[in-house]
């Protein structure tokens, strides 16, 4: 299995997680986050000091597990819908998910993925 985390600007969430309805994928986890880096202010949005406006922005994290083959298909999907060939368009990361079971019924594996 696979852990795909996704930092996304927040006007592509909806977009977003429509497309990977689309695909299939109906398990995911969305937080809003406060990130720093260059050119991922979004001004209009700001609710703090200039100071602090200046050096963070709000954006989504995604959080999906999925089974190992269907990673590529996801990443590709969230990657199409939150382009936008500007700075500060985010990040999409991949890790394996050494072990997983859901709490209620005690399925282990791949088999707490599937759709």
């Amino acid at each position: 299995m696979k852990e795909i985390k996704a930092y996304i600007r927040t006007k592509k969430v909806e977009k977003t997680i429509h497309a990977l309805e689309r695909i299939g994928i109906q398990d995911l986890t969305v937080i809003d986050v406060m990130a720093l880096g260059q050119g991922m202010l979004d001004r209009e949005q700001y609710k703090y000091s200039m100071e602090f406006v200046e050096r963070y922005s709000t954006i989504a994290k995604l959080e999906i597990i999925c089974a190992n083959n269907d990673s590529e298909q996801i990443v590709q999907t969230i990657r199409s819908i939150a382009y936008t060939g500007e700075k500060g368009d985010g990040l999409i990361l991949v890790s394996p998910v050494e072990f997983a079971q859901k709490i209620r019924s005690g399925k282990t594996g791949e088999s707490i993925v599937q759709v």
